[in-house]
C-alpha cells in the first residue's frame, strides 16, 4: 500500500504500484485541478511538482513517487512563486478556455523557483512541453515576467 505526501498531507492508498499518479490524484483522492490531456506526456496538462520539479503525472507510476513531496495546482499558491504566478495569470488575463492552465502554472512556478529572473529563452525552454490550443503563449510569457518582477 503506497504512502504518498500530496500537498503536505500524508495519504495511505490502496492502489496498484503501476497506476499513473494522475489517476490517483483525480479518481482516488478527488483533486481534479490536474488535467488529463494526451496521456503520453506531450501536452503538459497533467503537470505536478515532485520534490519541486515539474513532472507529467499521466506517465508517472505511483511507485515512483513514494516518499517524495507531490504538489498539485490546488496547493501551488502556498509557495511564493506559485502565488505570484496565479496573480499574474489573473492580472494579464492569460486564460481563454483554461484547460491547460493548471499545467502551465505548475511549469511556470517551477521555473521561477529555479530562475527568479528568467529570460524569454528560459521561459520558452521551460514552457516548451506545455501546449495551449488557444495560443495564449504571449500572455503566458508576459505573466511569467510580471510574476518574476513581483518576486524581485
Amino acid at each position: 500500500m503506497p504512502k504518498l505526501v500530496i500537498n503536505g498531507q500524508a495519504q495511505d492508498l490502496d492502489v496498484p504500484d503501476d497506476m499513473p499518479l494522475l489517476w490517483v490524484l483525480r479518481d482516488v483522492i478527488g483533486l481534479t485541478g490536474t488535467k488529463f490531456g494526451c496521456g503520453v506526456a506531450l501536452c503538459g496538462a497533467c503537470t505536478v511538482h515532485l520534490d519541486g520539479r515539474p513532472i507529467r503525472s499521466c506517465i508517472t507510476p505511483v511507485s515512483n513517487v513514494v516518499g517524495k513531496k507531490i504538489t498539485t495546482i490546488e496547493a501551488i499558491g502556498e509557495i511564493e512563486s506559485g502565488a505570484k504566478i496565479q496573480q499574474a495569470w489573473l492580472n494579464i488575463e492569460v486564460v481563454q478556455c483554461g484547460y491547460c492552465q493548471s499545467g502551465q502554472i505548475m511549469s511556470a512556478a517551477a521555473l521561477l523557483e529555479k530562475k527568479p529572473k528568467p529570460t524569454d529563452r528560459d521561459i520558452d525552454l521551460a514552457m516548451a512541453g506545455n501546449v495551449c490550443r488557444c495560443a495564449t503563449y504571449h500572455r503566458i510569457r508576459a505573466a511569467i515576467h510580471a510574476a518574476a518582477k513581483q518576486l524581485a
